[in-house]
């Protein structure tokens, strides 16, 4: 860290000089311009951009199926807002793949392709998103996708369990949309004000984005395990319905939490999600004392996932909570 003395010119004008390296590294010279960011006590300074869209470019040489789909997905989290992947030759099959997978991302569109390059370009503007209602919406849809796999798996109903699977589609489109813009905002400041919130906002929501995006991960668990088995035993559906109560319970209180503008409200229904936590395990070791009783060792076995499953959700659930509570604290 180095420090720099403040000198007052004119009588009304503050100055500090620039550390040599630092300028010399981004080519800040005499004349440049650069640019200040204030957040509350805190100042931040970068050099101005003649261009603002960020560009990347990546050989995509050897890479299909899995591979390519992963790197469209990071050099989009990233924040890069056009992405060019060149190679020797373009196949088809890449083509199809990049395709497919800029289908699942927010705003993301092919632009050019040519025989040894494709581009792909962010069209969103990042003031046009909106972090708040992207997690918003993923509180919805993951947990009625929760609601509706044990649904699926008590009265063995196929149709709504495929139904919960192609969901998750939707929460992973919206939880790389806040991992985009929180990697952005911690790269550019000005990107925070663009959007309207606090990095430090903007951190706690995709936190508790992230606890989302596991909570649909593990309710297409349930609805794939719903897929396997058949009619559950009365007794089994009892306390898996009881327990998927309770554990829903966990995260959409923490997550009124995480929502709440009154800091004193927020630590209050924080506190009140950790504190179900220790019921919940009890409920959860309560089902699978029936379910290890079950003659079927199989369907025992798949049941005892289920319960893993909606255990771990109201641990997510604790997970925002904690987000909430940091959120809620007063700055040091």
């Amino acid at each position: 860290m180095e420090t720099r003395k403040v000198q007052v010119t004119g009588g009304s004008t503050y100055t500090v000089s620039l550390p040599k390296e630092w300028a010399t590294d981004n080519d800040v010279s005499a004349g440049s311009v650069v640019e200040f960011y204030s957040e509350e006590d805190i100042l931040l300074l970068s050099p101005q951009q003649e261009n603002d869209r960020e560009r990347g470019t990546l050989s995509i040489d050897g890479l299909d199926d899995d591979q390519l789909t992963r790197a469209v997905m990071t050099m989009y989290v990233s924040g890069f807002d056009v992405i060019t992947f060149e190679a020797a030759r373009v196949t088809a099959s890449q083509r199809r793949t990049m395709r497919e997978a800029t289908q699942g991302l927010v705003g993301l569109e092919v632009i050019e392709e040519t025989g040894d390059r494709v581009v792909l370009q962010d069209l969103l503007d990042s003031s046009e998103l909106s972090v708040h209602n992207a997690i918003t919406r993923m509180r919805l849809v993951a947990m009625t996708m929760l609601s509706d796999a044990v649904t699926a798996l008590v009265e063995d109903d196929d149709e709504l369990a495929h139904d919960v699977i192609e969901r998750d589609d939707d929460v992973d489109r919206l939880w790389y949309m806040v991992s985009r813009v929180f990697r952005t905002v911690l790269r550019n400041p000005s990107a925070a004000t663009d959007i309207g919130l606090p990095r430090e906002t903007v951190f706690d929501y995709q936190s508790s984005a992230r606890q989302l995006e596991r909570i649909a991960d593990h309710a297409t668990k349930i609805a794939g395990t719903a897929l396997e088995i058949g009619e559950v035993d009365e007794e089994v559906v009892a306390g898996l319905q009881d327990l998927q109560a309770a554990a829903e319970n966990v995260p959409e209180t923490a997550m009124d939490a995480l929502l709440t503008d009154d800091p004193d409200e927020a630590v209050d229904l924080a506190t009140d999600a950790r504190a179900e936590l220790p019921a919940i395990d009890a409920r959860a070791r309560g089902v699978g004392d029936v379910i290890r009783d079950l003659e079927d060792l199989q369907l025992a076995q798949s049941l005892a996932l289920v319960v893993d499953s909606l255990s771990r959700t109201a641990d997510y659930g604790g997970n925002i909570a904690e987000s909430a509570l940091q959120k809620a604290a007063p700055s040091p």
